[in-house]
């Protein structure tokens, strides 16, 4: 018989999200720790660049939490985020957790505290599926590219540092 998993409290609040919002996904839980994309591609079977990687930053002008989902395997480009959201600053650990909800790790794409802008990484579009942390450095979740553009109501940009 298959036992169902228990989920931590931050990841459960996500899978009902999911569930309210019609995902057909379940949430998995991760033996080893998602902290990294390398981490969660190993643990998944897939590749780095389909892990869609939460990078938070804080806007200077107003202290906005800017969330960009990335492909694992890219290198975020603030130069860019910043042409599209203004002057960014780094985020620390409290900032994350005050304007998201998530602890750096697990942060997730949707449900957030506070409203976030959010930026998702072009490149993530041409895979079939991409994971994304459910509110624990443990858990995360599948879907399609264009299932998370619509969850989060994200504009698409090119954010990716271009190798020099």
């Amino acid at each position: 018989m298959h036992q169902e998993q228990v989920l931590p409290e931050s990841a459960a609040a996500v899978a009902r999200l999911l569930q309210a919002a019609g995902h057909d996904r379940q949430i998995v839980l991760l033996p080893e720790t998602g902290k990294t994309s390398a981490e969660a591609a190993a643990g998944l079977g897939c590749s780095v660049a389909e892990i869609a990687k939460s990078i938070v930053f804080r806007r200077q002008s107003d202290d906005a939490a800017v969330m960009v989902i990335a492909s694992g395997n890219n290198r975020v480009d603030e130069r860019k985020v910043a042409a599209i959201t203004g002057p960014l600053a780094k985020a620390d650990a409290r900032f994350v957790r005050e304007k998201t909800g998530y602890a750096i790790g697990g942060v997730c794409p949707i449900g957030h505290v506070e409203k976030v802008i959010l930026l998702i990484d072009r490149d993530l579009m041409q895979y079939q599926t991409v994971w994304a942390a459910a509110g624990h450095p443990h858990a995360v979740f599948a879907m399609t590219p264009q299932q998370l553009q619509a969850m989060t109501g994200a504009p698409l940009a090119d954010i990716a540092l271009n190798p020099d």
